[in-house]
Order: structure tokens, then C-alpha cells, then sequence
């Protein structure tokens, strides 16, 4: 006889958006697993999901207390409406989420309707909450809440106003009580647009709200899965990286380079990463990273390192950096974004540069200028001419010798796109960084050799975990004396690099090419 395969539905939901991704039930149970699993005998341990979807958490934690309190509450309906009411609590990301997850928990559209799994609940929501909130701006048009933009997200009630409760109100506002939780667990959104059509990287992330509110409800136990690109980098995300690295209560932390590990099918720069949070631990977290290659490491030690305020994630390059670790970074002869004060747009809109008198062709007191014309996977590199005091920024480089590095490019590449050569009277939209500048042509010829060794292109991949190239993304990168230029071999050499250490950099590379 042929078993019919009933699939779960909730492994079968597409996926809202990059930014709202659903959880599987088998990565919910990953997480889940984390916990002492004692938490599920007790009638009284009290969980949250502050981010609710789909209410997978919710689902999977109430199966789990089922069979843990099946001998303390012998009848199963009223094991069910202690779990419910007393013990599993959610808060919804939006209206619609709202209702996918009491479907999920309730087996209802409604806590209180006639085919509720639960017939303790006297009103719709039961406890799986969600009220539409508003933002509130401040004189900088940013919610003092999250940081969402007036212009992006002042909306009427027709639309989401993308206000997440959870980081917007007091449990007691949404919960009408005040209340403690042993577990908050959850996926929380992403990222907030900022309205500036920017690619998904440089928009403006959310998750660290979520996970600095959890803790600010101080609960036994926290665990989160979020990008990875805390870790490296991420816009605004410095501050939140400098408490993670330096937080002794997180216990365990999985690391994923490649985010279908963890959601079958997505692509989120960076990767995607979970983690146990203990209030009662103080200690080294038990760290577990996997590459994209299929490379697992595990240590145990601190998330901080010697040499920089981010997280080295691969154990493999450790040794060559323990090697190559010197007083002066590469880092000190990059700029710092937008560095001559001219947007990337100057192309695209040139009529908001009227006094930059673009052009094809050069002309009386102008400098030359590369930039990028088209948008995102039509955008092509372009070189114009303009009026000289359009230059607002980086005026002593202008005639000088430097090179040009793109600002933008993907995260899991390791060869980066062409350096440009900068020479004296040329500038460039803040679509590049300014390397340099150098006195002569020479110094200029032999740093671009540098940087087109696989020694200085896997430092620079390690440094990088984001689409985004700023300063600090060149910080493994050593300096070097550029009177003369540079080749793999004399690098290895001067750093008394094994066979194993070169090999491990010459495998980085080759796939890519």
C-alpha cells in the first residue's frame, strides 16, 4: 500500500520578501533544541516570539509542551488551554502575519472561534498579538523607535506602516499586564527601506532592534536568527557589533557563509547566523561556522580578536593573520566614502549637478571623473569631464596619482572588479574609493600590483561579508613599501607562509576565476 505524503504546510510557504523570511519547522526545532529541554516539563516556563510570521515557533514549542506536561495535566484539552493562555505567547509583525500565525497556533482565524484547538480564550487575538502601531518622527524625519524614514513609511491606514509592535510599544501596552518571559525566541524582519531605491544591503537593518529589546526584557534565554552581517559590518550596525562581541552571555552561535543552510533557496549577503543567549551564562561562546565551500570549524573562545572590532569567521585564515598582523593597515590609505563630495547619481542626473557642466569632452579648468550611468544590474562605468570647483572633498589628491576601487560589489566574489588608475586631475563619483594618493606614477603602478595578488584579494574577502567596500573592509590587508611592485611569491615569502597556508590561498582563488 502506498503511504500518501502530507507535506507541512509551513515548509511549503514562499518567502514574503529578503527582508521577512519564513522560518522551516526543522530550523525552528534547530533552535529549539538549543534550550534545556527541562523548560518544556515545567507548567510554568513562559515563551515569546516578538516577531511572529508564520507561528512556527509557536507551533513547535506548544508540541513540545504537550508531551512535556502530558503526566502533570493528564487531559489533553486542558493541557491545551493551560499551554495556550498560561504559557505560549506571540507578537505579529503585521495584519496579515497576524492571521497566518493564529491559523497556525489556533488551528483558527480566531483564539475564540468555534474550530479554536483552544476554548479558554474569550477574544480573537488570544495571546498572539498584534495592534497597528505608528512611527514617531522626530525633527529629522527618523522614528524614535527604529530609525524608519518619514518619507518612506508616513502612511495611511490602507497600507503597513511597517511600525513592529514589539519595538514600538511596552509589553504591557500590548498584553494589557505586565509580563516576564523564560524564552523569547524568533526571526525577526531584516531591514527597513530607506527610500533611496539603494541596494538591499545599504538599506537600514531592523534585526538588532528586535534582539536589543529581547534583552532588554532580561529573559533566561534568547535565541535569534539574523544575517551575519553584523559581524563585519552592516550600516549603523556598529555600536550593536561592539555589545555582541563584547556580551559574555551568548553561549552558542551557528554561522552559516551560505543562507540556503538555514532557508532553502534564499540569497541573503553575508549569510545568515542563530544564537543562544543565557542570562545565567558568563563565559566563551561555542562558535560553529560554515563556509561557502562546505568548510565547519568549531572553537570556543571570544568573539573579539586582537587585531579588529569584527568577527574573523573563518578559522582557516587565523594563522595567516597571526602572521601577517602589522602596526600600519592598508586601510590607512583608503578613503573614506564619497571621498572628492560627488554622488553616484551625477550620470544618471546630471541636472542636479547644473554647475558641474558635464561633459563628454574635456574643457577649459575641468577634471576628469569616473563614475557608473544606469541602475543596478545595468549600470555601466563612465568617465565625463566637469567644472573643477564641483569638487567638494579630497581637493589636495585631485592632482595627484591614485587608484580608484569600487565601492559595491557581490559578497561572495573574491575577485574584485578592475582597479581603476587614477592619474593627476582626475576625481571619481562616490560610486569608488580613492587609494593613494602617491607622489609618483611609480608608487601608484606598484600598489595596483599589490592589490592584484591573491594575498591582498583573500584578506580583502575575509575583511569584506557585505556587498559594501568601505575603509575598515581593507583592515587584515597589511601595508606594504610600494617603491617596487609586488607578486604572490615575494609575499609569501616575507611572511613565512606554510605550504598549507598558500595552498589554502591559491583554492580561494582559482574557483572564482
Amino acid at each position: 500500500m502506498t503511504q500518501k505524503y502530507s507535506p507541512d504546510i509551513l515548509n511549503c510557504l514562499a518567502n514574503l520578501s529578503s527582508d521577512e523570511v519564513f522560518t522551516s519547522p526543522e530550523l525552528a526545532n534547530r533552535m529549539l533544541d538549543l534550550l534545556p529541554q527541562e523548560l518544556f516539563c515545567s507548567l510554568k516556563t513562559r515563551f515569546l516570539d516578538p516577531c511572529s510570521k508564520s507561528g512556527v515557533f509557536l507551533r513547535e514549542i506548544t508540541k513540545r509542551l504537550l508531551d512535556g506536561l502530558a503526566e502533570q495535566i493528564p487531559d489533553l484539552q486542558q493541557r491545551i488551554n493551560h499551554i495556550m493562555t498560561q504559557q505560549v505567547f506571540g507578537i505579529a509583525c503585521t495584519d496579515l502575519t497576524a492571521e497566518m500565525s493564529r491559523r497556525t497556533l489556533y488551528c483558527s482565524k480566531h483564539a475564540n472561534g468555534e474550530y479554536s484547538v483552544s476554548t479558554a480564550f474569550l477574544d480573537q487575538q488570544g495571546n498572539l498579538r498584534y495592534e497597528r502601531c505608528q512611527h514617531t518622527w522626530n525633527a529629522q524625519g527618523r522614528c524614535e523607535h527604529c530609525g524608519a524614514s518619514k518619507g518612506e513609511y508616513a502612511r495611511t491606514d490602507s497600507r503597513e506602516t511597517y511600525a513592529y509592535p514589539f519595538i514600538h510599544k511596552s509589553i504591557k501596552e500590548i498584553f494589557k499586564k505586565d509580563m516576564q518571559f523564560d524564552v523569547i525566541i524568533g526571526n525577526p524582519p531584516y531591514q527597513l527601506s530607506d527610500g533611496s531605491g539603494a541596494s538591499t544591503d545599504a538599506a537600514m537593518p531592523i534585526y538588532n532592534k528586535f534582539v536589543e529589546q529581547s534583552q532588554k526584557l532580561n529573559p533566561s534565554y534568547l535565541i535569534m536568527i539574523i544575517p551575519s552581517k553584523w559581524m563585519v559590518g552592516g550600516r549603523g550596525l556598529q555600536s550593536f557589533r561592539s555589545k555582541m562581541l563584547a556580551d559574555r552571555h551568548i553561549k552558542k552561535l551557528f554561522d552559516y557563509e551560505d543562507a540556503g543552510e538555514c532557508f532553502a533557496g534564499m540569497h541573503i549577503d553575508g549569510g545568515v547566523c542563530y544564537f543562544l543567549w543565557d542570562n545565567m551564562y558568563n563565559g566563551d561562546v561555542e562558535y560553529t561556522f560554515k563556509s561557502n565551500d562546505g568548510y565547519v570549524s568549531k572553537a570556543k573562545g571570544r568573539l573579539q580578536n586582537d587585531y579588529f572590532d569584527f568577527v574573523i569567521r573563518d578559522q582557516r585564515i587565523i594563522p595567516i593573520i597571526n602572521k601577517i598582523a602589522a602596526k600600519r593597515s592598508f586601510s590607512e590609505i583608503v578613503s573614506a566614502t564619497k571621498p572628492y563630495g560627488i554622488r553616484k547619481f551625477l550620470f544618471n542626473e546630471p541636472d542636479r549637478y547644473p554647475e558641474a557642466n558635464l561633459s563628454d569632452t574635456p574643457f577649459h579648468n575641468c577634471v576628469k571623473i569616473h563614475g557608473v550611468k544606469g541602475i543596478k544590474g545595468g549600470a555601466r562605468r563612465q568617465v565625463g569631464y566637469i567644472t573643477r570647483n564641483t569638487v567638494t572633498a579630497g581637493k589636495d589628491s585631485i592632482d595627484k596619482y591614485k587608484l580608484f576601487f569600487t565601492t559595491s560589489y557581490s559578497t561572495n566574489a573574491i575577485q574584485p572588479p578592475d582597479i581603476i588608475i587614477g592619474d593627476k586631475g582626475e576625481v571619481c563619483t562616490e560610486t569608488f574609493l580613492v587609494i593613494g594618493p602617491f607622489e609618483t606614477k611609480e608608487e601608484q603602478l606598484n600598489c595596483k600590483s599589490y592589490m592584484e595578488t591573491n594575498f591582498f584579494k583573500v584578506l580583502l574577502y575575509y575583511g569584506k561579508g557585505t556587498m559594501q567596500v568601505t575603509r575598515s573592509v581593507f583592515g587584515l590587508v597589511p601595508f606594504q613599501d610600494f617603491s617596487h611592485p609586488w607578486t604572490d611569491e615575494m609575499l609569501y615569502k616575507k611572511y613565512g607562509l606554510t605550504e598549507d597556508e598558500i595552498a589554502f590561498i591559491e583554492s580561494m582563488i582559482r574557483p572564482m576565476e
